[in-house]
């Protein structure tokens, strides 16, 4: 007991004083996972759109495939994307493979599906709702898209906030293709796996304190944001 306290101590002690070792890991992983999400919202919230408002061939088998998606294991995941970016796959001329713009690559495409499946269920029922309206003003389905995301961007940014928080808590795809390396592609979520194999708990728990307090901002505006959307729309 005695330990645990001494390092929740120099945990909290390293957090406060804003302790280089925790800041560089932290500030890498915000700039990759806030990257990722909006690498995976260019793709994936107009594809939920256009679901949602479009009739096609094919239609009804992408949305079980995205549905199915957005339970992708994250190390599947990471191996796809390890073998598209190794030396003998399509893109390792590109030299990609651990760093961190091959950990962007592995969580847009963990996160891009689940924000298109959830887009597309919110958007589906602004349709429903408006559909007739956008019809008399010669806008059909696929003009409807960027009408439908102009009038959602409140009700979408959780669907945003739901990817960021799902993206900075991955950690086997991450490990995967971005190998770990301190200083260089280590974020909080390998960080905090690797120094508690290590037993190096104090820093451990520093980046574990600092990981939950991003997860509970992202979910306090999460719902400061439905609430301030469903009054809004009444």
């Amino acid at each position: 007991m005695n330990d645990l306290g001494s390092a929740l101590t120099t945990a909290a002690s390293m957090v406060t004083t804003a302790d280089p070792a925790v800041v560089q890991v932290v500030l890498l992983s915000l700039r990759v996972s806030l990257t990722a999400v909006a690498i995976a919202a260019l793709v994936g919230l107009p594809l939920g759109a256009l679901l949602a408002v479009a009739q096609f061939p094919g239609r009804r088998v992408m949305i079980v495939a995205l549905n199915a998606l957005m339970g992708l294991p994250p190390v599947v995941c990471g191996l796809l994307v390890y073998l598209l970016l190794s030396r003998s796959g399509p893109l390792g001329p590109l030299g990609l493979l651990f760093t961190p713009t091959a950990m962007v690559i592995a969580q847009a495409v963990l996160i891009a599906p689940i924000l298109a499946a959830l887009a597309r269920q919110l958007l589906e029922g602004m349709w429903e709702e408006y559909s007739e309206q956008l019809r008399s003003f010669g806008a059909g389905p696929w003009r409807a898209v960027p009408t439908l995301l102009w009038d959602g961007r409140y009700a979408l940014l959780t669907v945003l906030l739901a990817g960021f928080g799902r993206a900075s808590a991955e950690v086997g795809a991450v490990m995967i293709v971005g190998g770990n390396i301190d200083g260089f592609t280590r974020v909080m979520t390998t960080a905090i796996a690797l120094e508690t194999s290590k037993g190096d708990l104090p820093l451990a728990l520093a980046l574990g304190m600092v990981l939950m307090a991003i997860v509970l901002t992202v979910n306090a505006a999460a719902q400061v944001l439905r609430d301030s959307s469903a009054r809004w729309a009444g």
